[in-house]
């Protein structure tokens, strides 16, 4: 099949989805609810047109040149080059002559559709945007004159060698599927409002006609400087080879506890009650990646920088901050704040522009309670664990369980079959003490201890006992001394 010519949106993850972007010479309609972003989608693909030296229409029955203008400095954009036609108010311009315009409700559609076409023959661009059609489904007053009026439109641009972006705010109740059908492809644009947070944005390729797309929603966010879209991620597409060995801590007895050590390319979850020492054992690995020259992040939903930095001075436990070899890129992650499919993106950049070999989350209780609302979050989350694991990364998460000990143990969200390995802690009383244990319930490649080892931290470091061959009962929280003859 012969790769079809492209036409770019000036928006790089909408390319993506769209394989290279537009098919130039034809109609496409964009559609979305009032505040979807489809004015700031249609500037942003003019402006791509300015800077390529094309000719640029912007055709308004909806918005002023005023409000335009207005919208587009709060990108930090200038639309010099675009020729604006505002057929709204009583006195519209168009290029080269002044003529009198009633608002569309009092004018016939037949003589809003003669000056349309009259600015599209005088500017003679390359690129259009028609803003909007639910003025002229009002003018048409029923849908066989409004689809007569569509496709006379449509076949009058695509005689220029024009492609054209049509503008629909669903004022039919709806998407309008007669529209679809005329176009060649349809974009649609939606936001949504969760409970708590900022709202989502999300769009889909509903039809690309003769030419082949990334289907399915895609977050996206509006930002100053336009559109930002994050395709969603197939992790089949990205495989690269990469050095099958063991990624090791630096502390030797946690290395024999994971057989060595959690191969290279896998997921390792830790889970256990809150301060049972999982954030610290990652952030371990981390460092230890650093020390031997590689890159790693740390995504921290739920920590601060600065107490996680402090506490891990506390232990003994310094690294460089950094995106370079060597270095530990710990980044903040506000869930209330972003996408699941803009976190995906964040942790793309970080393996495929900054070479990151590790990468820790922490906690996944904030990735997904802070998203409660979003259908599918394991299944990204598993999609995620798969790209980093064919990109030869080594992926430690972090859950903390409700509970303290015992069988009171509960996870927000069953994750364990998403990871490769699990190392599960625990609290245990012994001698009027709390105490931490440790232990490997799961790793998929390869050999692991069976052992349960005591746990602690201090200013040295993190430390492993011997196992705990002299206890049963250790994860109900109460063990029983086997031999209690031998205690002093």
């Amino acid at each position: 099949m012969t790769e079809l010519q492209r036409c770019a949106t000036g928006i790089p993850g909408l390319d993506n989805i769209l394989k290279g972007g537009l098919i130039p010479h034809r109609l496409y309609l964009v559609d979305g609810d009032p505040g979807a972003g489809k004015t700031t989608l249609a500037l942003q693909y003019l402006l791509e047109g300015v800077r390529k030296g094309e000719k640029c229409l912007y055709i308004t029955l909806s918005e002023t040149r005023e409000e335009l203008i207005a919208g587009a400095a709060s990108h930090g954009w200038v639309l010099d080059g675009i020729e604006i036609v505002e057929l709204i108010g009583e006195d519209a311009e168009l290029p080269g002559e002044h003529v009198t315009m009633y608002h569309p409700a009092e004018v016939e559609l037949t003589e809003t559709t003669k000056r349309i076409l009259t600015a599209v023959e005088q500017t003679n661009p390359t690129r259009t945007v028609f803003d909007s059609l639910s003025e002229l489904r009002l003018l048409a007053q029923s849908s066989l004159r409004y689809r007569r009026q569509i496709l006379a439109l449509k076949q009058f641009f695509i005689g220029r060698q024009n492609t054209v972006i049509m503008l629909d705010d669903r004022t039919t109740e709806g998407s309008d599927i007669q529209l679809q059908s005329i176009a060649h492809g349809v974009i649609s644009l939606e936001q949504l409002a969760p409970v708590f947070g900022s709202e989502r944005r999300r769009l889909r390729v509903i039809k690309f006609r003769g030419a082949s797309y990334r289907g399915g929603f895609h977050d996206f966010t509006i930002r100053p400087g336009g559109l930002e879209v994050f395709p969603r991620l197939v992790a089949a597409e990205h495989v690269e080879p990469f050095r099958n060995d063991r990624i090791k801590s630096g502390i030797t007895a946690l290395d024999a506890l994971l057989g060595g050590g959690p191969d290279r390319g896998t997921s390792t979850l830790l889970i256990g009650p809150a301060g049972s020492g999982k954030s610290t054992i990652a952030v371990q690995y981390a460092v230890a990646a650093a020390s031997r020259g590689e890159h790693s992040v740390i995504f921290a939903f739920d920590e601060s920088i600065a107490t996680l930095e402090a506490r891990c001075e506390a232990i003994g436990i310094q690294f460089k901050q950094g995106t370079e070899a060597g270095q530990v890129k710990v980044q903040q992650i506000d869930p209330a704040e972003i996408s699941p499919g803009e976190f995906t993106t964040v942790v793309r950049e970080s393996v495929e522009r900054n070479k990151a070999r590790v990468v820790v989350i922490d906690s996944l209780n904030g990735y997904i309670n802070a998203m409660p609302e979003e259908q599918f979050l394991t299944t990204q989350l598993h999609e995620l664990l798969t790209y980093l694991g064919r990109q030869g990364v080594t992926t430690l998460m972090v859950v903390a369980q409700h509970g303290l000990v015992g069988d009171q143990m509960r996870a927000p969200v069953d994750t364990s079959y998403l990871a490769d390995s699990v190392v599960m802690l625990r609290y245990f009383e012994y001698r009027g003490k709390v105490k931490k244990a440790i232990s490997v319930v799961k790793k998929r490649s390869g050999a692991h201890e069976e052992s349960i080892r005591e746990l602690w931290f201090d200013s040295k470091g993190i430390h492993l006992s011997e196992p705990l061959m002299q206890f049963r009962g250790i994860l109900t929280g109460v063990p029983v001394d086997i031999y209690p003859e031998r205690v002093g």
